[in-house]
Order: structure tokens, then C-alpha cells, then sequence
């Protein structure tokens, strides 16, 4: 059987659950070489369940102990994966001819493996299948190759509230996994059970004592093993998934070896991006920044209600406006760069002249939190989104309320104009992105109306948790989201067409902004580290590194190849990418 004219099944390998497993050859190659091809039905699961898998493996295989994936694409009411093909015996092959493994081997092999069971838990995702069959020995590259990611899976909040088919081999299944709900802690257990067939070489359903609800592993040992491997060993074994070490860090720690950091095999081109600033001035968490339209002022807002102005040219703190009674949220000036709107969880938005400090309005008329402002592009409104579910356009020279925009079911977290003017979007707890139109309602010549002049276009959706965060392209053409389910989505705006899902952060993505040219995209998370992302290959191409806590906030100037970053550790970092010398 040949796939898109180049892929040539040449031999099944395995068949489970919803996944057939081929060895095939690219035949598009000269000479051709071989490849693993896994075959799902797309009678049992959805094409977009499988292109998100498809995403997280391309994700995946950037590390060196997991193959590549070479292609992905739906053929004859099939979805197909390519993955590179790994040279090697598995495990289970290993110990049938060499016998079984002696406690220096076991040591090895969690010292390789730990790690890449870290990576993937980092990406918020399971294997649910970690069994020696699943596991290679390189001769080529010295260590151990995880493989078959047939059924892995990205946790969910929804994973806590649906239990799913038992997934995986039931002689290596964690308890809670056989239930349908696998836990980062389950493929843990699933490495402990591996282990002790290889010290065994006897199967785990033998190892266990159903009578007692016990493993019985160390009496069937032929060589004995200290009680520091022990010890790990039956930790990793605890039913219960408590009594269980949590994370492969947890078990490192306890082996006392630190993670060994590997270059990534896709190889990403690490641009020189320095850290040129570091403002330390703040008392307390900074969630917000906000830099002038001429890229001269950097505005930040704290939890302790202070909006703080700093000279970017100088580097200094110029100013200190206070006013408002609670934390600051939201910070955003508007087109001319003369205005400065503040948001809080005062329930209030208030405008500032820049060339005073003094304050022009307090606008008030929000039931909760403000979360998100943002000035439309000719900057005679501001919208402001918040937690009373309600988005509000508000008119900027009369500090009147133009209207109220309705509909999300939960907290609205975010707020932005398209750069024409013409699209509102908002983003909620609720996990939609909803696109609100500009209606054409006549006015007097510069009058703004007052009733709605926004309607609801259409809605996106696809994150599984909350939408936190939200921007348009330069262009208008392209929205971009972040999530609390530790991804970034890029949307086509006219059509609501999901072009991507990117994946790479560990924790929620809390902020994102694109570049001038909307050629990169930034991402700010709560796992302490700032993304840049290629926007044309959907590409990391690097991660700024360097705050003690969660980064809460991202602005990038618009002259200046300058980035501003916020954090719960009090300070405020600036980058610049510095053009490399030579060669």
C-alpha cells in the first residue's frame, strides 16, 4: 500500500486500541528509508483530536530521545502519523537475549529516561504506554529511545471530570490509568513496573499479589539490589496515587542526579537576544506593561496600585501615578501616545495625561474586576473587558459609557481592536473567543454614538481551559490566543479557521504580542519564560530565561527591537536582539 504517493507499508508491527502500527519506507528519499507509520480511524476519533496529537508530536520529537514526526495527514477515512524509524533493539528484545538487567543497568536506564518523561509532563502531556517494548536501546546514539506515542495524550481540566476506556498495557498500567484516568504520575508507575520485569524478567501480573495488594517483586530477584533502589522502586509502584513520587524531578532528586540539559534535535536557531535591563524598583508583583506609541515611556502596573513610568532611554523611574484602591490589571496608552488608560480590580478605569500625571476621568459602571483595556485604533474609544462577564466601550472624550456587549458565560480576560478598527475580539473563562463587528450607525459629524456599535460576528473555540490572553497580527488578518491549557492558537480572522496550535510552554500562557513586522509573535507564561515564536512555521526560535517567577505580562515596542517583560518576582526585564558580529 503506498501513502501520498511516497510512503510504502511494508509490515505490521502492532495493533492496539484505535491505532495500527506499520514499518513502511519514504520512497520520496533516494535511496529510500525506513519510517513508522501508526494508522487511526477516522470513524472513531475526530480530525481535530488527531491534528492535535499531531502537534503535540511534532513538539515532542524535538527532543533527542523521541523520534521525529516526519508527516501527518487524513488519506481514505484514515489519519496517518510518520515518525522517524529507530534503529535498536527494544528492551523486551534486549533481555531475551542478554538476560536480565543487573541493578547498575536499572540505574542507567532511569537516569536517561527520567528526563524525558520530564519533558514530556512539562508539555502537559502523558504517554499512557511506557512499557519495554516501548523503549530502545541506540547503539548509534549510546542511550534509551521512548517510542510509540500512539497513545499519548495533553491533560486537560476535562480529563478530571470524564473518565475515558482503559488506555495502555494492562501489565504496565498505573490503577488509576486502568479506570480511564491517567495522571502525570501514571507513566511514572508504568517506568517502576518496567523496571522490575527487567531486574525479573517475569511478568508484572506474576510480580504481583493480588491476595495482599502487594508487589512481590524482590522475591523473584536472582541478583540482589540495594535498599536505595528499592526504596525508589516501590515508591514508584504505590497504587495509591498520593503515596506515589509526583514528577520525574521528584524521582531525580531522590536518585540525587541533576537533568542532564540536552541540545534539541530540530536544532532551533537561538537568536541573540540579551537581557539589557533589569528595573527592581517594584514592590510588588508586576501584572501589566504597556510601552508608548514613540517606544520612549515603559507603563507598568502592581498589586500594590501604583501604575509606574519609566524612561526606557534612560533606564530610570520617572513617575509614580496613584489613585486607584486595589491592584492594577491593565495598562494601555492610547494611539498619540498623550493618554494612559489604567485598569483594576477596583472595579474602575481611569485616564491619564501624560503631560501632567493629572487624572481626566474615573470611569466606573463594571460590577467586578477589570482585566483588560484596549484603545481602538483611531483612539476615540477604549473597550474594557471584566469579570462581570461584560465588555464595556467607553467614549474617550467624555468619559461617557457608549454600551454594553453581552453574552460570554464566565470572566472576560482579555480585550483588543483589530488594527482597522473594524473587529473587537474578546477573550473569557468560559474558553470562547467571541469577534464582535463594527455596525454602521450614522452620527453627527464627530459624535460618537451612544448605543452599541459593536455586534457579535462569530465565536471561536478550541482551548480547553480559560482564554487569558489575546492579539491581532499587524495585519488584522491573523488572532492569536493564549490559554490556561499552556498553548497558543492562531486564528484566520475572516473566516474563524484554526491555523495552529503551538505548544512548548509547561504552565498557562498569560501574554502574548506580536512584533511590528508580525513576523514574531511573543508569549509570556507563569513557567518563568518568555517564547518567541517564527509566525510564517509556527516555530519556536527561542526562550528568554532569567525571572526567579511567573512572567505576568509582555509589551514590545514599535520602533525599537525591544521586549518589556513583567514578573511575579517584583521586576521588569528588557531584552533587545543584538545583531551578531562577523559571520
Amino acid at each position: 500500500m503506498l501513502l501520498q504517493e511516497r510512503y510504502r507499508l511494508i509490515k505490521l508491527i502492532g495493533k492496539g486500541g484505535f491505532c495500527t502500527t506499520f514499518l513502511a519506507v519514504d520512497e520520496g528519499q533516494f535511496p529510500p528509508i525506513p519510517c513508522v507509520i501508526q494508522e487511526f480511524s477516522l470513524a472513531n476519533q475526530k480530525l481535530e483530536f488527531l491534528g492535535q496529537k499531531a502537534q503535540l508530536l511534532k513538539e515532542l520529537g524535538k527532543h533527542p530521545q523521541i523520534p521525529n514526526l516526519v508527516a501527518s495527514f487524513p488519506q481514505n477515512q484514515y489519519f496517518y502519523l510518520v515518525q522517524e524509524f529507530i534503529e535498536g533493539n527494544n528492551l523486551a528484545q534486549v533481555i531475551e537475549e542478554e538476560g536480565a538487567f543487573n541493578e547498575t543497568q536499572i540505574w542507567q536506564l532511569l537516569e536517561d529516561v527520567l528526563p524525558v518523561i520530564k519533558y514530556i509532563s512539562d508539555r502537559n502531556a502523558i504517554h499512557r504506554d511506557i512499557k519495554p517494548q516501548n523503549i530502545i536501546r541506540s547503539p548509534k546514539q549510546e542511550n534509551f529511545i521512548l517510542v510509540d506515542f500512539g497513545t499519548a495524550k495533553i491533560v486537560t481540566e476535562l480529563d478530571q471530570l470524564i473518565s475515558e476506556n482503559s488506555i495502555g498495557s494492562p501489565e504496565y498500567a498505573a490503577p488509576e490509568q486502568t479506570k480511564g484516568k491517567a495522571v502525570f504520575a501514571s507513566d511514572l508507575y508504568s517506568l517502576g513496573v518496567t523496571c522490575i520485569y527487567l531486574l525479573t524478567q517475569i511478568s508484572p501480573f506474576d510480580l504481583f499479589d493480588i491476595a495482599n495488594n502487594c508487589w512481590v517483586w524482590q522475591q523473584y530477584l536472582t541478583n540482589r539490589v540495594s535498599d536505595r533502589l528499592t526504596q525508589i522502586l516501590d515508591k514508584l509502584l504505590q497504587n495509591t496515587v498520593s503515596d506515589r513520587f509526583q514528577s520525574a524531578d521528584a524521582v531525580m532528586e531522590a536518585m540525587g542526579i541533576e537533568l542532564k540539559v540536552k541540545n534539541l534535535k530540530c536544532k532551533i536557531p537561538k537568536l541573540p537576544w540579551q537581557c539589557l535591563h533589569t528595573y527592581s524598583q517594584c514592590l510588588s508583583s508586576v501584572n501589566t506593561l504597556s510601552i508608548s506609541p514613540d517606544s520612549n515611556i515603559l507603563a507598568s502596573g502592581s498589586d500594590d496600585k501604583i501604575i509606574r513610568l519609566w524612561d526606557l532611554n534612560r533606564r530610570k523611574l520617572f513617575a509614580n501615578l496613584s489613585g486607584h484602591s486595589q491592584a492594577i490589571t491593565s495598562v494601555a496608552f492610547n494611539p498619540n501616545g498623550e493618554i494612559l488608560a489604567t485598569a483594576s480590580d477596583d472595579k474602575t478605569i481611569k485616564l491619564w495625561e501624560l503631560k501632567t500625571f493629572k487624572e481626566i476621568f474615573t470611569l466606573r459602571g463594571h460590577s467586578h474586576t477589570v482585566k483588560s483595556i484596549a484603545f481602538s485604533p483611531d483612539g476615540q474609544i477604549l473597550a474594557s473587558g471584566s469579570w462581570d462577564k461584560n465588555i464595556k466601550l467607553w467614549n474617550v472624550n467624555t468619559g461617557a459609557e457608549i454600551c454594553t456587549l453581552t453574552g460570554h458565560q464566565l470572566q472576560i480576560s482579555s480585550v483588543a481592536f483589530s488594527p482597522q478598527g473594524q473587529l473587537l475580539a474578546s477573550a473569557s473563562f468560559d474558553r470562547t473567543i467571541r469577534l464582535w463587528q463594527l455596525a454602521a450607525i450614522e452620527t453627527a459629524q464627530g459624535e460618537l454614538p451612544n448605543r452599541p456599535c459593536y455586534t457579535l460576528s462569530g465565536i471561536l473555540s478550541g482551548h480547553t481551559r480559560a482564554v487569558l490572553t489575546i492579539a491581532f497580527s499587524p495585519d488584522g488578518k491573523v488572532l492569536a490566543t493564549g490559554s490556561d491549557d499552556n498553548t497558543i492558537k492562531l486564528w484566520e480572522v475572516n473566516t474563524g479557521r484554526l491555523i495552529s496550535t503551538m505548544f512548548g510552554h509547561s504552565w498557562s500562557v498569560v501574554a502574548i504580542a506580536f512584533t511590528v513586522d508580525g513576523e514574531t509573535l511573543i508569549s509570556a507564561s507563569w513557567d518563568k519564560t518568555v517564547k518567541l515564536w517564527r509566525v510564517s512555521t509556527k516555530e519556536e526560535i527561542a526562550t528568554l530565561c532569567g525571572h526567579g517567577d511567573s512572567v505576568s505580562a509582555v509589551a514590545v515596542s514599535q520602533v525599537a527591537q525591544l521586549i518589556a517583560s513583567g514578573s511575579r518576582d517584583k521586576t521588569i526585564k528588557l531584552w533587545q536582539l543584538v545583531e551578531q558580529q562577523g559571520s
